[in-house]
C-alpha cells in the first residue's frame, strides 16, 4: 500500500471524532436556548390574564419552597408597631397622662406661690375682706382665721349679740364683727354708710406711724350648709318658709345690701390721679354634690343650692359690664375635724333606721321609709363621701386667696372631694341608674286612698268633744263601708283653710287613732 493510500485511510479515520466534537458542542447550544425559551414561554404564560388556571404552567411540586424572610426589629420598632395597632388605647392614656401632669404641676406651683396680702411700708394692714357667714359655721371660722392669717383685716357679718361674741372669742384682733340688721333696709343702709366711711377714714396701725387707707378687696358669701333631709310629704309647710328665708333669702338681701358698696369703687385719695380704681370681688359658696344630682329626699337642698346658683349667675351677668368679678365656689367635702366635734359611727345598713323616721305617721314609713333607710346608708348621704375625710382645708384657703388676688378668674371653681366627679355625674349619668346605685328601689304596695273618709273628716284641733265624737263615728262607719281600706293613717289632703291651718303637713291622724 502506497503512502498516499495510508494518509487518506488516516483521514477517514479521524472524522467520527470531529462528528461527535461537533454534535456536542451543539447539542449543549440547543440546550441552553431551548430552556431560555421555555422560561420566557412560561413567564409570559403566567403573566396573561386571559388564561385560565388550569391552563397555566406550574413549578414542579418537587422544587423546595422560598426560604423565609427574617427580619429584625428593634425594641424601638416594636414600640412604634404597638402604638400603631392601638390608637385608641394610646389616645387615652396621653390624654390622662398629660391631664395628671397638667395637675401635678399646677399643684406644686400653688403649694410653693407665697400668699401674703399687701402691707403699708410700715407693717400696717391695708387690705379687707368681708366674710358674710354665720360665725358658728365651720367654714366661716377656717376662712376668717385663715384670711387674717395672710394679712387680711376681716370683717364678720353679725346679726345678733351672740355673733359678735363668738366673732370676739376668736381672739384676733384684726377679726372684727361687723353688725348689721339685713331684716331692716333702712339700718342695712345706714351700716353699710358706716362702713365705707371707714374705708375713706385713714387708719394708723399703731399710735404714732402713719396713717393708712383701707382697700376692700372682697366680700364672701357664707350661706348656711345644714339642710334637712326628708320626703317632701313629711316636711311641713312653715319649716320650707323658714329654710328659704334662712338659706335663700336673707343670703339674696346680704348681697344686695352691699351692692352700693361694691358698686361705688372706694378708691384711697393717693390712687385717685392716674390709678386703676378698687374693684372688690365677690365669692358665693354653696353645696355642690347634692344639687348636681338632685338624688331622692334631698328637695331642701336641692332647691336651695340650685337658686343660689342661678341667683349667682344672674349676679355674674349684671356685674361683668361694673367690672366686679363674681366667683361661684362649689364646694364638695372638706375635713372640718378641727372645727367641729367628732361625731358617733353613721348608720350602717341592716341596723334600726334613722332617728327621724320613726317620728313619721304610719303611712309615711310604709310609703318612703324603705327607701329613705337605704338611701341614708349610701355613700353620699347628707352630702358627704362616706368612708373619706374630705379634701384639705389648705387647698380650699389657697384658691380662695388665689380668687382674692387676682390669680383665679374662672366664674366657677370646682373644689373639694366629689365636687367635679358628682358634676360630671350629674351632667352625663341617667337620673334612675343614679337612684339605683343610692339604693332607690320600687315600692308596689303603697297606701290605701280614702276619699269620702277625708272628705267627713274635721281636725281634732278644730272640733269640740262632741263634734269630734260624731266625727269618729262618721269615720267608722264610712272604714265599714269601704272595708277598712283606710287603714289607721292615711293622706290627708286639705280641702278647706281651716284644715290647712290645723294640720303641719300632708300627713294627717286618723281620728280614732289614741294621739289625736
Amino acid at each position: 500500500m502506497s503512502a498516499d493510500d495510508q494518509q487518506f485511510l488516516d483521514m477517514l479515520a479521524n472524522i467520527p471524532g470531529q462528528i461527535r466534537q461537533h454534535s456536542v458542542v451543539v447539542a449543549e447550544h440547543v440546550d441552553k436556548y431551548v430552556d431560555l425559551a421555555a422560561v420566557q414561554v412560561r413567564d409570559a404564560l403566567n403573566s396573561t390574564t386571559w388564561l385560565p388556571d388550569s391552563v397555566r404552567s406550574r413549578l414542579p411540586s418537587s422544587a423546595p419552597p422560598p426560604p423565609p424572610v427574617v427580619i429584625y426589629n428593634s425594641t424601638y420598632d416594636r414600640v412604634q408597631d404597638w402604638f400603631a395597632r392601638h390608637k385608641l388605647l394610646t389616645s387615652v392614656v396621653v390624654v390622662a397622662a398629660s391631664y395628671a401632669t397638667y395637675k401635678a404641676v399646677k399643684h406644686t406651683r400653688s403649694s410653693r406661690k407665697t400668699r401674703r396680702a399687701k402691707r403699708a411700708p410700715n407693717g400696717g394692714r391695708l387690705e379687707v375682706v368681708v366674710i358674710a357667714g354665720s360665725p358658728t359655721l365651720p367654714l366661716t371660722k377656717s376662712l376668717s382665721l385663715q384670711m387674717e392669717r395672710k394679712g387680711f383685716i376681716v370683717y364678720v357679718v353679725c346679726t345678733s349679740i351672740e355673733d359678735e361674741v363668738l366673732v370676739q372669742n376668736l381672739g384676733r384682733p384684726d377679726i372684727k364683727p361687723f353688725g348689721i340688721d339685713i331684716t331692716d333696709p333702712p339700718n342695712a343702709g345706714q351700716s353699710i354708710e358706716r362702713f365705707a366711711q371707714y374705708l375713706q377714714t385713714p387708719h394708723a396701725a399703731v399710735p404714732g406711724a402713719k396713717p393708712n387707707y383701707l382697700t376692700l378687696k372682697a366680700v364672701l358669701l357664707i350661706p348656711s350648709l345644714t339642710y334637712q333631709t326628708s320626703p317632701i310629704a313629711t316636711i311641713p309647710p312653715s319649716s320650707f318658709a323658714d329654710l328659704f328665708n334662712t338659706h335663700l333669702l336673707h343670703p339674696i338681701l346680704t348681697i344686695q345690701s352691699f351692692l352700693p358698696l361694691l358698686t361705688s369703687r372706694l378708691t384711697p385719695p393717693e390712687k385717685r390721679k392716674g390709678g386703676q380704681p378698687s374693684t372688690p370681688k365677690v365669692l358665693v359658696f354653696t353645696p355642690s354634690i347634692i344639687s348636681s344630682i338632685n338624688p331622692p329626699f334631698h328637695a331642701p337642698e336641692a332647691t336651695v343650692c340650685s337658686a343660689l346658683s342661678a341667683f349667682t349667675e344672674v349676679l355674674t351677668a349684671e356685674l361683668r359690664p361694673l367690672s366686679i368679678p363674681v366667683t361661684q365656689f362649689q364646694l364638695g367635702t372638706f375635713d372640718f375635724s378641727g372645727f367641729t366635734p367628732s361625731r358617733s359611727t353613721p348608720q350602717i345598713q341592716g341596723q334600726l333606721p334613722p332617728a327621724e323616721t320613726l317620728q313619721w305617721p304610719e303611712a309615711a314609713r310604709h310609703t318612703y321609709g324603705r327607701n329613705y333607710v337605704s338611701q341614708s346608708a349610701s355613700a353620699i348621704s347628707a352630702g358627704r363621701v362616706r368612708g373619706m375625710r374630705g379634701s384639705s382645708l389648705r387647698e380650699l384657703h389657697n384658691t380662695v386667696f388665689d380668687v382674692v388676688d387676682g390669680s383665679e378668674h374662672a366664674d366657677v371653681v370646682r373644689i373639694g372631694l366629689g365636687a367635679g366627679l358628682y358634676g360630671f355625674v350629674g351632667r352625663w349619668v341617667p337620673r334612675g341608674l343614679v337612684s339605683w346605685m343610692m339604693g332607690i328601689r320600687r315600692i308596689d304596695e303603697l297606701s290605701a286612698w280614702n276619699d269620702e273618709f277625708h272628705a267627713n273628716y274635721t281636725p281634732p284641733a278644730l272640733a269640740s268633744e262632741g263634734e269630734l265624737e260624731d266625727g269618729a263615728e262618721s269615720a267608722s262607719e264610712n272604714d265599714d263601708m269601704l272595708g277598712g281600706i283606710a287603714g289607721s293613717r292615711f293622706i290627708n289632703v286639705a280641702r278647706e283653710e281651716k284644715w290647712r291651718e290645723a294640720s303641719p303637713n300632708v300627713w294627717g291622724e286618723d281620728p280614732k287613732s289614741p294621739k289625736a
